[in-house]
């Protein structure tokens, strides 16, 4: 059994995507055992609640410092005793005391063709207006490893989703969470609760 802790700092649609797949039985030998959020008023707390999964909220503001706040966050994700950690749209630097912890066992998504449009800045609409921007014809999403750089870890997999005329940073944002977000995330998954892609060091 394959247990998934997800971290996620807003609506959490790939918490979604992910809940679902598990019912539709597509994410093999996998259990979410925690969701952690650090935004009280995350509505991806309300799909864990709804889904029968923990939800807890680490909020950085309830902390003195930065260095308290990562304490705690770590203490919360050894408490759900994870294989795996999933970024689901966490908009938290991850401490490195966590990846130090869980090197290789913690994977991010990211919504854009790495190393396009990716590292410091880069994230929610900002990477789609940066892409439009360019004049892309394509671009789509990424789900890879974290490591202590900024979208700079392994690549797991990615999925193309075509750009097209008129589309606006909203619009190509959808266009990839629902033709390749919502695809990529769950398969990584199941392809890591399936041994297909390796854990650890």
């Amino acid at each position: 059994m394959l247990r998934v802790c997800v971290c996620v700092s807003g609506g959490g649609t790939n918490l979604q995507a992910i809940i679902d797949a598990g019912k539709r039985g597509e994410l093999g030998d996998t259990e979410i055992v925690r969701v952690i959020s650090n935004n009280p008023g995350a509505f991806a707390l309300e799909r864990a609640k709804n889904a029968g999964i923990e939800g807890i909220c680490v909020s950085p503001k309830e902390f003195e410092n930065r260095a308290d706040f990562h304490k705690a966050l770590l203490s919360a994700i050894n408490e759900a005793k994870p294989d795996l950690i999933v970024l689901a749209g966490f908009l938290v630097v991850i401490p490195e005391e966590v990846i130090r912890a869980y090197r290789n066992r913690i994977i991010n998504i990211h919504p854009s063709l790495i190393p396009s449009f990716c590292g410091t800045g880069y994230y929610g609409l900002k990477v789609h207006e940066a892409a439009l921007a360019r004049g892309v014809k394509v671009s789509g999403a990424t789900v890879h490893f974290v490591d202590e750089g900024t979208d700079t870890g392994p690549i797991i997999l990615q999925k193309a989703v075509e750009v097209k005329e008129g589309d606006s940073p909203k619009v190509l944002q959808q266009r990839i969470m629902e033709e390749a977000e919502w695809q990529i995330m769950p398969k990584a998954i199941r392809l890591i609760s399936e041994g297909k892609v390796k854990l650890g060091e």
